[in-house]
């Protein structure tokens, strides 16, 4: 008689990463997605609930939930700034999946990006900046308007697998990205840019997106010019009377990404 065969999984994802996750997500707290489970009744069955996220990511046949859109006001009173929470069991598989991935992007990062990174704070850009004010002359601040919302996926899937060939990583984190958005009054957005402020995996995508945008850019175009960037916001400055017109970008931070990312491809 022949032996039942065990069934492979798909992607080879470790429980003892599912679970470390988990526990990253319980440290962090936070607000319940669409599906309106609270971490704690996520940790009355905790057991379960892991295995069946493991499980299904393990198979492939893990979609995320709706991400549940909140606005909140921005700084100033200009305005709004609309945040998306996942649900629980969607923002312990990205947290897995960021676990992995900041591995191999911590090393690569600009030792001048502060935002959202282990160990790094803006307390930490504030005091270089405060350092560098008194060497320097120009001082610019730069600002994307509205970054989260508009940060292309193509790019950011590009850059992505340049660094991973981890396959359940590249997929999980297209699905992440097009995950729809339930906003305030009940109806689904769909979304074809933009990685949602609130989720676990979005600092990191955006600090790998800014670091083709801006800071290799940076390196590039006007090394040794001294700057501080936190997410998207970034402050550089000049001797030069002429440094406003000299080094203000004349091309988008798109066109800045595509560029370096091809410039490796060819390399």
């Amino acid at each position: 008689m022949s032996r039942p065969q065990l069934k492979v999984k798909s992607f080879d994802i470790s429980k003892r990463l599912v679970y470390e996750a988990w526990e990253k997500v319980q440290e962090n707290a936070g607000a319940p997605g669409v599906d309106a489970v609270t971490i704690t009744e996520f940790a009355k069955q905790e057991r379960a609930n892991l295995y069946k996220l493991w499980n299904r990511m393990s198979s492939g046949s893990y979609f995320p939930g709706p991400v549940r859109a909140v606005k909140i006001p921005k700084d100033h009173g200009a305005g709004f700034r609309t945040l998306g929470v996942p649900n629980t069991a969607d923002r312990i598989g990205q947290t897995a999946a960021k676990m992995l991935l900041e591995e191999k992007l911590e090393p690569i990062f600009h030792h001048d990006s502060y935002g959202y990174r282990p160990g790094r704070c803006c307390q930490d850009a504030l005091a270089v900046t405060r350092k560098r004010c008194w060497k320097q002359d120009w001082v610019l601040d730069l600002d994307i308007r509205a970054f989260f919302d508009t940060v292309p996926h193509d790019l950011l899937l590009k850059a992505v697998a340049y660094h991973t060939d981890v396959r359940w990583v590249l997929l999980y984190i297209e699905r992440w990205l097009k995950a729809p958005m339930q906003m305030p009054d009940g109806t689904i957005v769909a979304r074809q840019r933009g990685t949602p402020q609130g989720s676990p995996i979005s600092p990191l995508l955006a600090n790998l997106f800014m670091h083709y945008a801006f800071d290799k850019w940076m390196g590039r175009e006007h090394p040794g010019c001294p700057f501080e960037r936190y997410a998207d916001l970034s402050r550089y400055r000049d001797k030069s009377a002429y440094a406003e017109d000299r080094i203000m970008p004349r091309i988008g931070p798109r066109a800045c990404c595509q560029a370096e990312l091809r410039s490796r491809s060819s390399a």
